[in-house]
């Protein structure tokens, strides 16, 4: 499990998810877009849900528990990178903070 801090709030997400999440936030903030990331809490946390404004100005910082970094899969950044575009920005859900699993994507 690794840990995302952003600003003076830190968030647990598993390695294999925030190493997508990193590479779809980088790239993002290096063309100087924000954006939106919300999640469903875990079920031993707070019932519901939070979202963080992403901006470059804010601290960020990225810290995995794992020393090797996972396979990326490209049909998942390339759809974390198009909600990041949506209204909604991006969503993961509880299973996929906790176990890294990548939802059902669309066939394309």
């Amino acid at each position: 499990m690794g840990t995302l801090f952003y600003g003076t709030q830190s968030i647990e997400i598993e390695d294999y998810a925030l190493a997508h999440l990193k590479l779809a936030v980088i790239t993002k903030l290096r063309r100087g877009e924000s954006f939106t990331l919300s999640w469903t809490h875990l079920p031993d946390d707070t019932a519901g849900r939070s979202t963080l404004w992403f901006h470059e100005s804010i601290p960020l910082r990225f810290v995995f528990h794992e020393p090797e970094p996972p396979s990326i899969d490209r049909r998942w950044l390339e759809e974390i990178l198009r909600s990041a575009n949506s209204t909604g920005g991006i969503q993961f859900s509880a299973e996929t903070v906790a176990t890294g699993e990548v939802p059902a994507l669309p066939m394309r």
